[in-house]
């Protein structure tokens, strides 16, 4: 606004963001074919735990108030993962964990350390032993479905505080990652279902299958399905219907933004984004790879806010600052995610409101605060 009334740019806040996606580790015991990561697993780099101790505690003491162990790798397999889960409760962090829930007991030693409004989800897609297999092709061979399930309980004995999800990518044929197919999974949404609510998790969530675009991005592309788009999406419909019919007290069945666009035919409606990117100065993904501004650009280069250590002391947080202003003034969100159902466009295109308001920030109702600041 300053720049568009030709005054002065007001001095740059040493902003930090208010949550983040934290990839422990690229090492991964699975191979799953249809991993949005499959690129960037097991690769040579790696965090220094004490500075990534040293990153946390600065950023915490500058406004961070959440992390999701997540992406890029299994975090369970990072060394000292429950000390670490341990140092983000220390600094009152809300701490999230998406795994593949091979190692359960790793799980379960973190259990007593969250709090209520902290969450584990098991990325498990899949409601037969069969197609877990198939799918995810673990390293060890032996491992099933019912072995991962088996431990919900047991950590629920531990600490039935926090909530434990079953996650459920939604996969069709015609799906590729490259050249390689993905494994169908359509005919399994009830089932899993099933297995989610009689092992015991909190809730199923369900999303559609996400390839690279040439940009990088994370996208959908329906018109890669194998047979007509209107009967495949009504198959998922029903099976969402059929898993939605399964809830009882404790048990709730989650759909994706992007999901509810694909069943409704409308997620072009939410390809349609702002130029300027709002939320990457509020949520930032920071991995072995480096800093980037978005879950969605894991790893591309022009997304790229700084190095792996970025935000170690108070001088790496002003270089963090100053590289996320630079991408709110460069980054073109309306070219580089024109192809991508985005989770935060309605909050991107509300932020660019906002800004462009004469109304005072005082006179804006304030919502109730739900403590969920995984955005």
């Amino acid at each position: 606004m300053a720049r568009r009334e030709g005054l002065p740019e007001p001095e740059l806040p040493e902003l930090v963001p208010l949550s983040i996606n934290l990839d422990l580790t690229t090492a991964c015991n699975y191979r799953c074919d249809h991993c949005i990561d499959w690129e960037i697993l097991n690769a040579k780099e790696k965090f220094a735990d004490e500075t990534l101790r040293a990153q946390m505690t600065e950023l915490a003491k500058r406004g961070l108030r959440s992390v999701i162990l997540i992406g890029g790798g299994e975090p369970t397999l990072y060394p000292g993962f429950t000390a670490f889960v341990r140092h983000l409760k220390d600094l009152r962090l809300q701490v999230a964990v998406v795994s593949n829930g091979s190692r359960g007991d790793k799980l379960k030693e973190i259990a007593p350390y969250l709090d209520s409004g902290d969450w584990i989800r098991l990325s498990l897609d899949s409601g037969s032993n069969d197609v877990f297999q198939r799918m995810h092709k673990p390293s060890r061979e032996s491992l099933t479905l019912d072995e991962i399930c088996a431990w919900i309980p047991q950590i629920k004995r531990v600490n039935a505080r926090f909530e434990l999800g079953f996650s459920f990518i939604i996969t069709w044929k015609g799906g590729t990652r490259e050249d390689v197919k993905v494994v169908e999974n359509i005919h399994e949404i009830e089932l899993a279902a099933r297995r989610a609510r009689d092992s015991g998790f909190d809730y199923i969530s369900y999303k559609p299958f996400l390839e690279r675009a040439a940009t990088g991005s994370e996208v959908m592309d329906p018109a890669k399905m194998e047979g007509r788009l209107a009967e495949v999406v009504a198959r998922i419909k029903a099976g969402v219907d059929a898993a939605r019919a399964l809830e009882r007290p404790g048990f709730v069945v989650r759909e994706s933004t992007n999901l509810r666009m694909l069943m409704q035919n409308s997620w072009r409606e939410y390809t349609r984004q702002p130029r300027v990117c709002h939320m990457q100065s509020l949520r930032q993904v920071l991995s072995p790879h480096g800093t980037f501004n978005c879950p969605a650009y894991r790893g591309v280069g022009y997304a790229r806010v700084g190095a792996l250590d970025l935000y170690k002391d108070a001088a790496s947080a002003r270089e963090g600052a100053e590289m996320t202003k630079a991408l709110l003034d460069n980054f073109d969100a309306s070219e580089n995610c024109k192809d991508v159902t985005c989770l935060y466009n309605g909050t991107n295109w509300w932020l660019e409101q906002l800004i462009e308001s004469d109304t005072p920030l005082d006179r804006i109702e304030v919502l109730s605060d739900r403590r969920d600041t995984f955005l």
